[in-house]
């Protein structure tokens, strides 16, 4: 029997994150029309999330293809940082610091270069789970399934036995398809629920809808 794992997103689960409208600031900045920062980027944000690019090369296409200089540049990252890493979800991060040593636990996220490195200086992801998988560094994005099973494979657990926690409905559908347990994270409450009804229920049956 595989161990019971709990597999969860950082964005909008362990991290909150609302947006905080830097992207519109900049392009007001810049006398830019609204969404062009999203239009000349696109591709350089695709890059960074599965690894494509450094954070180098970032810096540079970011001032080539908006027009800024270095201490531009360095404002626009910092303000885009400030958004992807949020505030710490303390009651969840603090409910499953309490599962150490009764589950696997493991991180499994849609990441940018650079994420692994911010978040365990700001929120120390890697003394909380056993183990993180970000696409960034797997070069591969949730819904694929093959991030789901580089999850599982990363905490030498079967899909089955793993609870996997995100809020965007496709990605539990997804993790779902691929034979995981899911949920979708909507508040604390009810994801905390759900996390000890599967520890609690032990190995459940593939294929097992999510309670709500």
């Amino acid at each position: 029997m595989s161990v019971r794992c709990v597999i969860l997103d950082i964005g909008g689960v362990l991290e909150i994150t609302p947006e905080t409208g830097w992207v519109r600031r900049w392009e007001e900045r810049l006398a830019l029309p609204l969404g062009t920062v999203h239009e000349r980027m696109h591709e350089v944000w695709q890059a960074g999330s599965v690894g494509d690019i450094g954070e180098h090369d970032v810096r540079e296409q970011v001032a080539e293809r908006l027009g800024i200089d270095g201490p531009q540049v360095e404002a626009f990252m910092a303000d885009l940082w400030e958004e992807y890493l949020g505030t710490p979800n303390n009651e969840l991060i603090d409910y499953v610091r309490g599962l150490r040593g009764k589950c696997g636990l493991g991180i499994l996220s849609n990441s940018f270069v650079g994420a692994r490195e911010r978040e365990t200086a700001l929120y120390h992801f890697d003394e909380l789970v056993d183990e993180i998988v970000y696409s960034h560094e797997i070069g591969i994005e949730k819904p694929d399934p093959r991030a789901f099973e580089a999850a599982c494979a990363a905490l030498g657990a079967s899909p089955e036995s793993c609870l996997f926690i995100d809020d965007v409905a496709v990605n539990v559908a997804a993790a779902q398809a691929a034979g995981m347990q899911a949920h979708l994270f909507e508040d604390n409450a009810r994801t905390i629920a759900r996390i000890a009804a599967h520890l609690d229920a032990g190995s459940s049956l593939p294929g097992r809808a999510p309670l709500a």
